[in-house]
């Protein structure tokens, strides 16, 4: 963690956010199979609640006065009435486990409604549907009970489960917990391949400066024939390696899955080459989230201002030769981490409109060109002979994006981000560009 995000001292402001503290555990078999159990309590009672409401919905086209548990607080109460006969060995786990396969199931109903009444944005979101063994997500939430972090920094407590030995040390939760500046809301234990995690939601008081005591403005170019060409005004051109994590694995999950798929169902070595399968993919995960956390934290640090570009990735991933790159790549990860990074460390973001022609546009003269196509790696200008790579042309005009908008721009790295009036959109809706590029 950055010392200057926890430096009370100087202008800093105190602002209360909600972070996430996650832990690998090492259980022992008793305690794993604990685990295990809690989340296959929150997977029965969710699979529970979905076929009471689906029946309660049958029966409801015949008897319009039949109440269907939509909400939380309904589920539960259902629940509660029905536990002994229908899950008579309900007290060997956490009611939180139940409670939190309900919760779960509430959100999708809820989801699902917004979406169809049109109150919730984005992609349709279908009816909820039952979770199967092996298949959903292991996991399990507490709100309440002894959740804690203990002084020795190498355990946690969760309710039912009693003291976890952590894999590594807890001491940065720890020390902000025993200075009175953060507060665990809840615990979520979750199961990835063979490791069991414990994350910590937690209410911080954090420490954002109003400025990072950088000068640099950049722009970044995001893709994924490079993850990120930095580039600005008295900035040496940056670029950043895309680890293509899943493409490097890609000929060793081949082999795994073809391995397991030769395993006998129900047999010892079907487990096992199923394992095998899930720790390669946890490993393609881990090394792209490692590589995304930290470029994004050395953008913040070294930086006053980032420019990136509003991409529509949703978009993008219907070209299918592209569609694995993108994916691999995590884009959208990286535009989300920069999001709060730049508040944390005290940078400016400014985010560029989604039309803003940032490829075709000369960084020398300004000339916008017609058509750039997609094959074409290096930018050559017609007006001025500028010759000069892609990406590295458009992370420049981001970067003039910022500048030129800068006598007119308040907002710091507290504030929301910030998207200055683009000449794209504008000059095809007849309103004036009020910024000036080239």
């Amino acid at each position: 963690m950055h010392p200057q995000a926890d430096d009370p001292q100087g202008d800093c402001d105190v602002t209360v956010v909600m972070q996430a503290y996650r832990f690998a555990l090492d259980p022992t078999p008793r305690q794993a199979h604990g685990l295990a159990s809690h989340c296959g309590g929150a997977r029965f009672a969710y699979n529970w609640g979905l076929a009471l409401v689906k029946a309660r919905l049958d029966a409801r086209t015949e008897d319009t006065d039949i109440e269907v548990p939509w909400t939380l607080p309904t589920l539960r109460k259902a629940w509660n009435r029905a536990k002994g006969e229908v899950a008579p060995w309900w007290a060997e786990n956490s009611k939180e486990a139940y409670s939190s396969g309900l919760d779960a199931l509430a959100r999708a109903l809820s989801n699902f409604s917004d979406s169809k009444t049109g109150r919730r944005a984005g992609r349709r979101v279908g009816f909820p549907r039952f979770k199967k063994k092996g298949r959903a997500r292991d996991a399990c939430r507490f709100t309440t009970g002894p959740i804690r972090v203990e002084a020795d920094r190498h355990h946690v407590t969760l309710p039912r489960l009693g003291a976890l030995k952590t894999h590594e040390s807890t001491r940065k939760l720890a020390r902000r917990l025993e200075a009175g500046s953060a507060r665990i809301l809840a615990a979520t234990i979750s199961r990835t391949a063979d490791r069991w995690y414990v994350a910590f939601t937690v209410e911080i008081d954090r420490h954002l400066p109003p400025s990072n005591g950088q000068s640099s403005t950049v722009g970044v170019d995001v893709g994924t024939r490079h993850l990120a060409v930095v580039a600005g005004p008295g900035h040496a051109p940056e670029f950043v390696d895309n680890p293509r994590a899943l493409q490097r694995y890609q000929r060793a999950l081949a082999r795994a899955q073809r391995a397991l798929a030769r395993r006998q169902p129900g047999s010892r070595g079907r487990e096992q080459a199923r394992r095998h399968v899930a720790r390669l993919h946890a490993r393609v995960v881990n090394l792209r989230r490692d590589h995304l956390h930290k470029l994004t934290t050395r953008l913040a640090h070294q930086h006053h201002t980032v420019v990136i570009e509003d991409l529509h990735l949703a978009g993008m991933a219907r070209n299918r030769p592209l569609a694995r790159a993108l994916a691999d790549a995590a884009l959208g990860e990286l535009r989300r981490q920069l999001g709060y990074k730049t508040r944390w460390y005290g940078c400016r973001l400014v985010v560029a409109d989604r039309w803003y022609p940032s490829s075709k546009t000369c960084s020398g003269c300004g000339l916008v060109k017609a058509k750039l196509a997609l094959a074409e790696r290096t930018f050559h200008c017609e007006a001025c002979g500028l010759v000069l790579d892609r990406d590295e042309n458009a992370a420049r005009n981001l970067a003039m994006l910022a500048v030129a908008a800068s006598g007119t721009e308040t907002q710091n790295a507290r504030g929301p981000d910030v998207s200055p009036g683009l000449p794209g959109r504008r000059e095809r809706h007849g309103q004036p560009a009020p910024i000036p590029i080239g």
